[in-house]
């Protein structure tokens, strides 16, 4: 990985940082689920960098993809298990970072506890060489000491440029894997712990896309979406939401032929199999001959830290 990559990773890591920090504390009982996602995405945007994918506001059961539509309506309430996951990029350099908390109530403290401490363990690990099944089994042994469930179909990623999902996925559940992280990679790291089963299910639609391909438009608004779409996100996801508040206009039927033509993808709003309550956390990290992560800024949550930035850059280093 070249230096101005190793910068453009860091410089997203911050702006992701920032972004959730300001969601997370605007997550407060009867706060507006639009407001939260539009305050992170209006942080991403005016700090100069690109939004990776829509600001994800999932509640309890919601595991991931929920977020706001236009005219969103609804309110958090007293209870309510929050995930807030933010992602940005610089020139297609993502940083993906998530958080949980819990509005008003204490009652899930545990389980918001197990996530975070499950990704604290397993970037402790990470380095050159180390292998998936390592750090899943690692995530899986902290969840389970809580006494909750790792989800086993959502997982960890690896990052490259404009792709979210480059191909590699990290379990949460200790696996035979044996593929090792290499020097170079960046990879989202994502522990999702649960009061249920442990596995999610597709539910209905979210107001999330991609575009998949250019061809395949029928109309003309049909056409300039999928010009909006690739000059603002190219292969990376967006909301529909945001195409929205560029054309000033419901685009429902739009989005629908689009999607039914295979033209966008659509993401299916994820919820947990017996209805469990669902936390996350998410950290970006780089794997150098230390593991930096790009989205932890100043915080220290490890006893072995030393700042990037004091070899030129502005990250953190573990190990």
């Amino acid at each position: 990985m070249e230096k101005e990559e190793i910068q453009k990773y860091i410089e997203a890591g911050k702006i992701a940082k920032k972004a959730l920090d300001e969601g997370i504390k605007m997550i407060e009982e009867d706060a507006f689920i639009l407001d939260i996602v539009e305050k992170a995405e209006e942080i991403i945007k005016n700090a100069g960098a690109g939004i990776a994918f829509p600001a994800n506001l999932s509640i309890n059961e919601t595991a991931a993809h929920d977020t706001a539509s236009r005219n969103d309506e609804r309110k958090l309430k007293q209870g309510d298990i929050v995930k807030l996951d933010v992602g940005a990029h610089i020139d297609g350099y993502i940083a993906d970072t998530a958080k949980t908390k819990e509005v008003s109530t204490d009652k899930y403290i545990l389980l918001i506890k197990a996530s975070e401490e499950a990704l604290s363990d397993a970037i402790k690990i990470i380095k050159p060489g180390v292998t998936i099944g390592e750090i899943g089994k690692i995530i899986e042994a902290r969840i389970k000491k809580y006494g909750f469930q790792p989800i086993t179909n959502l997982s960890g990623h690896l990052l490259e440029q404009y792709e979210l999902h480059a191909g590699i996925t990290i379990p949460n559940y200790s696996n035979t894997s044996n593929q090792k992280l290499e020097e170079g990679y960046a990879v989202a790291i994502e522990p999702f712990a649960c009061t249920g089963a442990g596995k999610v299910v597709e539910g209905k639609s979210s107001l999330i896309y991609r575009l998949i391909k250019t061809t395949g438009a029928r109309m003309a608004n049909e056409r300039e979406l999928i010009k909006f779409a690739e000059k603002e996100f190219k292969s990376l996801p967006f909301s529909k939401r945001a195409a929205e508040k560029h054309f000033k206009k419901d685009m429902t039927l739009i989005f629908n032929n689009l999607a039914k033509n295979g033209v966008l993808q659509n993401y299916p709003i994820l919820r947990e199999s017996a209805r469990g309550f669902v936390s996350q956390a998410e950290h970006t990290v780089l794997v150098l001959d230390k593991a930096v992560v790009t989205t932890a800024g100043k915080q220290k949550p490890f006893k072995k830290e030393l700042l990037f930035k004091k070899q030129g850059f502005g990250g953190v280093i573990y190990g």
